[in-house]
This record gives structure tokens, sequence and C-alpha cells, in this order.
């Protein structure tokens, strides 16, 4: 972005901020009269720094606003650059309310800021959603010479420091010049808190955003010397932005934990040993961008817990922008922790993020049984209860982040390793068994909760220790709306298991179907798709052989408007499907599921399983392992891939029992490989673009893949199992 921003000499001042606390005046606005309702309700204020300025909006999106990039700058009369990601500056939107002394509308944080390197102009990424607001639209065609443009904006009045309604006036377009439009106001003029105000058209009830307001002359505003009449001011063209908005409020997420914009990984080794503490377990963080790497572990001071031989801090991993900030927070397992004198009872940390990287800012918390409130508080800990073992977070469509935790040893009454879920939202939580909130029979072994997924829509839970009729271990997997009944429990909307009508095959003694789950937003509309994992299912090939543990995993449509049916079976025994089945491959012991896009329609690219067959033969070499990726959108079909050592850009030679695909992990720009049992000694992990299997270039090369490897690129040497999980 350029450093400056050229004016015309006819408008030196920027106007996108104001002080927020002055007293305010009796009204009698310069720009216009108040707003008599809520027409045009996608006018937001920003509330930048607690008060130490003011800008206005517009939404354009249910999450998110565009603005002047100068509202943000440190010294806009000097630089409007202002760098991608968390604002520095706390930042609150009010949308939706322009009388401000009444609760009409929402009010959100401002989580991200996407400048635009050309012009003074920013897309501010909000905490939530906004619902029942309708957005402007960016209009296709430049202003006019002599069009007349609607401006509305919190910005100074005549009278007014700090007014509380929004106001409006009428502006003369010129012909537009470059990047920026000069407007004239019709007895208005755009004041100090108007920086950033829409200045649209309509068309029938549409507003069409033309521009948004950048500098003015401000004649007549508050606190202007009265010599100054002249209402002339600059916009910042917005007509021709459509394809950059677009591409970033369409944009897959990407986990950073220092807000700035670029993307960071979290690599646990959970087995790791920690000031002489055999299998304490630590995470290692690598901050992308060059801006190095941190281990976490629990011999820190912001880290809940003391480091003790056999916790294996990071067995988990899940990630989440928790308290709604702009920084994504870690999740981590400690299953293995003991309570005291119950050993691996369990526990969950959240590490904040913030500016300075994770554990920075706001301290970390952590869920213990016994311990907080909820079903938490009421629970009891117990040996071998692994509260922990699997974690799933995100946020539901309406914006709520939440955090699901299995906790597959739980004793449910005198029924061992029954198994149970907790499920943390809203400051509080409930659980989630066969008794409390999901069907089925109570068992003791049932391990309820050995895997958990969720989406914005839904939460899926597998308990592979499951007897369906007299076949032991066949598993069963439930799935559960975000939608909360009276008791504040989740949904139910499935319980699957292999013996249903509506699902392939039957349940059969150790297919242990849910040993793995994934669950991944089919499009825009509130659709998800559901994989289970049986690694344990036997196979029958065309020579009539039953191959033991061969592994199938099976896909699921979750409409929105409710019920479920089986989409796809899928194992290595097609012809569609890369490899052939042999004894043990255990295809689908992992599962990651991910929408490339999640704001379009999806495609074959864009809506992508990715599968680990750690038991995979490559050649005569037994269990180097696998990990395919494939389509969610119909059959694998000639959109199957698969990654070994040698293939896809991944590094080395397939080795025994290295077991490619026992750590899985996705994100909008690579498939995460973990590699703990080797061909390095201390583990490492792989990251490999999606290039690599969904659209190679012209030339049909690899994209680079990157290795992280401890003793390697800044990352400290140690460890014994580092890429057990990724996030």
């Amino acid at each position: 972005m350029r450093t400056t921003h050229k004016r015309r000499t006819l408008c030196t001042a920027l106007v996108a901020a104001a002080a927020i606390g002055a007293p305010a005046f009796s009204a009698h606005a310069v720009t216009g009269p108040a707003e008599a309702d809520n027409t045009r309700a996608f006018t937001a204020r920003l509330d930048i720094g607690n008060g130490t300025k003011a800008c206005s909006a517009a939404l354009i999106d249910p999450e998110w606003l565009i603005t002047a990039a100068s509202c943000f700058a440190d010294n806009p009369g000097e630089s409007i650059r202002i760098p991608v990601g968390a604002p520095r500056l706390t930042t609150k939107a009010v949308i939706g309310r322009t009388d401000l002394t009444t609760t009409a509308g929402a009010e959100r944080t401002v989580v991200k800021l996407v400048p635009r390197e050309d012009r003074d102009v920013v897309l501010a990424k909000l905490s939530a959603p906004v619902a029942n607001v309708r957005p402007a639209q960016l209009a296709t065609a430049p202003a006019q010479a002599g069009e007349k443009l609607t401006l509305t904006g919190y910005g100074r009045t005549k009278d007014e420091w700090a007014p509380l309604k929004a106001h409006n006036g009428t502006f003369t377009a010129a012909a537009p010049g470059g990047s920026d439009v000069e407007v004239t106001g019709d007895n208005a003029a755009i004041c100090a808190g108007d920086g950033g105000a829409p200045l649209f058209r309509t068309s029938g009830d549409i507003a069409q955003l033309v521009s948004v307001a950048s500098r003015s002359d401000q004649g007549g505003c508050f606190g202007i010397d009265a010599a100054q009449t002249s209402t002339k001011g600059v916009a910042t063209r917005t007509d021709d932005l459509a394809a950059w908005v677009d591409s970033a409020v369409k944009a897959a997420p990407v986990v950073d934990f220092n807000g700035d914009g670029i993307e960071d990984i979290a690599i646990g080794d959970p087995k790791a040993t920690v000031d002489g503490n055999a299998e304490a377990g630590a995470v290692r963080v690598v901050y992308g961008g060059g801006k190095g790497n941190v281990q976490l572990d629990q011999s820190l001071s912001f880290v809940p817990g003391a480091a003790e031989a056999g916790d294996r801090f990071g067995q988990s991993l899940a990630t989440v922008d928790y308290n709604q900030d702009g920084y994504t927070d870690l999740v981590v397992g400690v299953p293995f922790e003991d309570a005291g004198s119950v050993a691996d009872a369990g526990m969950v940390s959240v590490v904040y993020g913030s500016a300075g990287g994770l554990g920075k800012g706001r301290a970390a918390e952590d869920f213990v049984q016994g311990q907080g409130n909820g079903a938490l508080k009421a629970s009891v800990n117990e040996k071998g209860d692994m509260l922990g073992y699997s974690l799933a977070a995100g946020q539901t469509r309406e914006g709520d982040p939440f955090i699901v935790i299995g906790d597959p040893g739980e004793a449910i009454g005198a029924k061992e390793d029954a198994g149970n879920v907790f499920y943390v939202r809203g400051g509080t939580n409930v659980n989630l068994t066969q008794e409390a909130g999901m069907s089925g029979g109570l068992e003791a072994g049932d391990k309820v909760g050995w895997s958990v997924a969720a989406d914005a829509n839904n939460i899926a839970i597998g308990a592979p220790g499951e007897d369906i009729d007299k076949a032991v271990d066949a598993g069963a997997v439930w799935v559960l709306s975000h939608k909360r009944g009276a008791d504040g429990k989740p949904a139910q909307r499935a319980n699957i298991n292999q013996n249903d009508d509506k699902v392939s095959g039957g349940s059969e003694t150790g297919d242990a179907f849910g040993t793995s789950v994934a669950l991944v937003e089919n499009g825009p509309n509130g659709d998800s798709v559901l994989a289970a994992g049986a690694p344990g299912e036997s196979v029958v090939n065309a020579n009539k052989v039953d191959v033991k543990n061969a592994g199938t995993v099976f896909t699921f449509k979750i409409p929105a408007s409710g019920g479920w049916s089986q989409y796809q079976v899928i194992n290595q025994d097609q012809p569609d499907v890369i490899g052939g089945i042999e004894t043990g491959d255990r295809f689908g012991e992992t599962l990651q599921a991910v929408n490339l896009s999640p704001r379009t329609a999806p495609t074959w690219q864009t809506l992508q399983l990715v599968v680990g067959a750690p038991g995979e033969t490559q050649g005569s070499v037994a269990a180097a392992g696998a990990v395919h990726t494939m389509t969610l959108l119909g059959a694998p079909g000639p959109h199957n891939d698969v990654l070994y050592a040698g293939h896809n850009g991944v590094p080395g030679a397939p080795g025994a029992n290295q077991r490619m695909g026992q750590a899985v992990g996705v994100s909008p720009t690579h498939i995460y490989v973990g590699m703990p049992t080797g061909p390095h000694a201390q583990g490492a992990a792989y990251a490999v673009p999606w290039r690599n299997v969904t659209s190679h270039d012209a030339s049909g090369a690899d994209q680079p893949v990157t290795v992280y490897q401890p003793g390697k690129d800044g990352i400290p040497s140690g460890g014994k199992a580092f890429g057990s999980t990724i996030r």
C-alpha cells in the first residue's frame, strides 16, 4: 500500500475520526436531518479504542462492514497504511441502531481488518453475523457528474460533538477521478466522525453503495472556524471493488494466533519430556511470516496445571476465537492429567491469542470436572475419565463460539467407560450421554466421545465401542444440532449405525464405526456432510476374500431441513479409489473435512475429505501409511488423490511402520500430515498445498511441501512424537 494519500488542495482534512467523549448539545445537523427510522439500518457506528475516536461504516454482508482505512491509522495525516489482521485498538460496532438511545440492532466487535492497497478503504469483519438488517449493495456503476448521492453517518453536526442519532444529507457528485470522487454538500457537510460513511444511490428500496467518505473541508461542522464555509469533500470509490470484496468476504478463515493476517500452525507432541517429566507433553506453535515459534507446556506460568509425567498435554487440539477478539485461541486436551490422587481424570485448557501471540494477553482458563459451572461443576473426577481425549471447536451460524469435549472414559453409574461429552457455549456447559441427550442403550465400554467433530450447523459424536445387537464394538455416531432445547442440550438429529436400514452393510464385531468423524458445511444454506470412519470394517474383495481391518468411510447428508441420508460408501476396493485393500490398512482411522470456499456453492475442488490409512502397505513396505484426498461432492471418481512418501511433493521414501495417516489436519491452504513415528526420531509434520491434489500448475509440477521438524528452521530440538496432532 502507498504510505501517503495524495489529496487535492480543496480538501485537506481527513474526517476519519472524532473524539467521542465531549458533551452533546441540541441538534441541528449540518449534514441534514436525523434518521427518523431504521430504513438505512445498514449504517454503522464505530467506537475505536474505547472512546478514543469514532467513525461511520456500512454493512455490506452479515459479517462485514466497509469503511475508511484512515479510521484505523495511527497518524492518518501522514499515512493511511494499516496492516491486515486484528485492529490495534479494540473496535466496537453498532449496526441497525440509527438512534443510539435505543437497544435496536446489534453490537459487535471488529475482529479483522482487510485494507485495500490503492485507496482509503478497509473491510472490517465482525465477531458474529448481524441478522435482520439488510446490507447495502456495492454499486456496479460509478457516480456520474451531477448525480445526487445520500450520505448517512454519525459524525458531528453544527451543534453536536457526538450525536446520538445517525444523520443524512444530499451531496452532488463530480466526475470520478481515479479511485476518488469529489462531492459537494447541498446544505450539508461531511464532518469528523463521518469518515467511512456510505454515500449511495437508491434503486427501489435497495441502497447501492457508490463510495465512502474520506476527507472534507468541513464547512459548518462543530468546532470548525466559521470562516470555513466550503462543503466540498472527497469520497473513495467502491463501485469497482466487487471482486476484491468478494475474495475477502468469501475466503475461508485461517488460524491466526497473533492477529497479523498470516496463517499459524500448532503441532502437538504429547510424549515430549518437559523438565525431566516423561510424556508430560508439549505443543510447538509456528507463527507464519517468519515470526518465530514457541513451545507451550504446563511448566509455563500462563498454562494451567503443572508438567507431570504422563499428562500428555497436546494429545488433542482445536482452534476457535473463543473470546471473539480477533485472535485465534488454542484449545488443548490433557486427557491423562491427574486430579490429585485420581489418575487420568483429564482436563482441557484454552490458551488465548493476542497481538503478542498465545499466552501474551488474557489469562488462560481450564475446564475440569468438579470446577466452574454447569455440568462440569456437577461432575466428579474419576480414574480414567480422559476428559479432553477428543476436541472440536468453532462458531455456530449465529456466531456463538463453542467447544465440544470428549470424555470417553467416563463411568455412567456402574457402566465403566460408557463415555460422555461436554458441550461448552455461552458461558456454561451441558453434558451428553446415552441417558441424557442421546438415544441408545447405555453400556460399559461404549466410549461415547472417543471422537467428536462440529461445523457451524451440527455436532458429531463417535462411540466406536458401542455394541449393536450382538455385534461387539460395532460402533455408532450421533448428530446433534446447535439448536438447544429447554434443558440447554443440543437437539439430537440422528443416531447412525450400520444396522440402520438407511445404512449399507451391517454392524459387525470390531467394525469400530465412529472411530473418526468429520463434519463440514455443504454450502452457505445450513446443510452439512458427515463422514464416519469404520477402520475395523472387513471388506470382501473381488476374489471373495474377506480382508480384515481394511476399513471403510461412510458419508451422510445432513440437510438443514431435517432428516439424514447415506451419501457414499468409500473403500479402497472401489475402482475409483486409488490403491487396493489389504489386511490392516485401517482406511478411515482418521478423518478431516474442509470447505475451502464456505460462502459459495461447493465444487469438487472446494468440498474435500481427507482420509488417513496408517496401515497401508506401499509396495513391500508394511504400514508405511497413506493419506487420501477426495471430493465430498458426489463419488470420489476422478477426483481422488493420495499422499505418501515420495509422491505429490511429500519428501522421502516409504518406511516400515511410519504409519502416515495416523495424524491429519486441514486448513484453507494446506493438508497437514503428522509423522510422529518416523522417519525422523523426534517426529515431523508436513504441510502439503491443496493445489498438489486438486490442480497442478500448467507444468504439472508439485508446489513445495513445508517440513516442520524439531531442530529445523528454528524449531528447537527435543521431543518424541512431534506431529501427533496438528491444527
